[in-house]
């Protein structure tokens, strides 16, 4: 299958609509006790200066709507006219903004705010105007990337922003080190086995090994060439667990920076590296089965595991305050990230 020359604006376009998602989920968490105040859900425009702000809040407020204004305006770039993408991206961006904050009316834990949509329509505007500047050179490099390094498959920008959504789930410092697809809250379950000191080590070993597989084949799937693969992979694994490491440190504490590095961790991370070392090797169709099977066995322990001890002690000493709807945010991804990239593997294995 070759190159077609649109995976930078089907890229982008996969980009927008997860980054929307994202805003929207943590602009509506947690998603309880919705009512109707009597409050016309365009009155807060009319209201004065908040009277409680922060700096941080509405540095948070333009970062947050910069990406969807810049991959927006990317994902528009098709339009005619010179400005079309850039001004519809921002208007997009402003009216995603306006509704929510509309829909936040009817959320008790939620305030609405025009100091708010102010400063995330600025960020979508900002956005756009990078994309504007930047588009042709990013346009560029990434079409010269895409024939140099993304083997063509099918579905291959889905596929990266799976991996890019794949990020976010060692951000959660309370979970199991690549613990994706743990559901039991969302459902109000409980897990099936009983913590036991030896058999934790084994299951939290065998999580981490799992998915570490299962993302390590899909970066592969997306290398043109195995060689840069076992270059790719390793540099792509090394990030996740920096980004584990920061996030244990900035939203815990600096001692708790390498908490992710258990015995059960250690384990999962030796025999994972051996597994996809030489999984890597393999034909299309085994990697790709490979993949599969360790996403869903990763997902069905991850569900059947005891209560992670750290995760307790995480969450006593973290004082969330601003991170909170962000912590909702991440561990939503983490709990469907296996599911949504088990179609894509499916997709990608009947059209290869």
């Amino acid at each position: 299958m070759p190159h077609s020359g649109r995976g930078p604006i089907l890229l982008s376009r996969y980009l927008a609509l997860a980054w929307a998602g994202l805003v929207v989920y943590g602009s509506l968490h947690p998603f309880v006790g919705w009512r109707d105040t009597g409050v016309a859900l365009t009155a807060f425009l009319e209201g004065g200066w908040p009277r409680y702000w922060t700096v941080f809040d509405l540095a948070a407020n333009v970062a947050v709507y910069l990406p969807l204004g810049f991959f927006l305006t990317l994902a528009l770039r098709g339009l005619p006219g010179r400005y079309s993408a850039p001004l519809l991206a921002a208007l997009l961006a402003g009216g995603l903004s306006f509704g929510l904050e509309a829909v936040q009316t009817w959320l008790p834990s939620r305030v609405p705010s025009n100091l708010d949509l102010a400063c995330n329509g600025l960020g979508g505007l900002l956005g756009a105007a990078w994309a504007q500047w930047v588009g042709p050179r990013v346009f560029s490099r990434l079409i010269a990337l895409e024939h140099r390094l993304i083997a063509p498959v099918p579905h291959a920008e889905l596929g990266l922003t799976l991996l890019g959504l794949w990020l976010l789930v060692p951000l959660s410092p309370e979970t199991l080190l690549f613990g994706a697809g743990d559901v039991r809250q969302i459902f109000g379950l409980t897990g099936a086995v009983p913590f036991a000191a030896e058999s934790f080590v084994l299951i939290e070993a065998s999580i981490t090994a799992f998915n570490l597989v299962a993302v390590g084949l899909i970066v592969r799937l997306l290398c043109a060439r195995l060689a840069a693969a076992y270059v790719v992979v390793p540099i792509f694994l090394l990030l996740c667990l920096t980004v584990a490491t920061l996030a244990a440190a900035i939203l815990v504490s600096p001692a708790d920076a390498l908490a992710w590095l258990t015995p059960g961790g250690k384990l999962g991370l030796a025999v994972g590296v051996v597994i996809l070392g030489l999984a890597m090797a393999l034909p299309a169709t085994p990697r790709m089965m490979i993949a599969a099977l360790a996403l869903m066995a990763g997902t069905v322990l991850v569900n059947m595991a005891p209560p992670n001890p750290y995760s307790a002690a995480a969450l006593a000493t973290w004082r969330q305050g601003h991170f909170l709807n962000f912590n909702g945010l991440t561990r939503l991804v983490a709990s469907l990230w296996p599911f949504l990239t088990l179609p894509f593997l499916l997709l990608t294995s009947r059209r290869s």
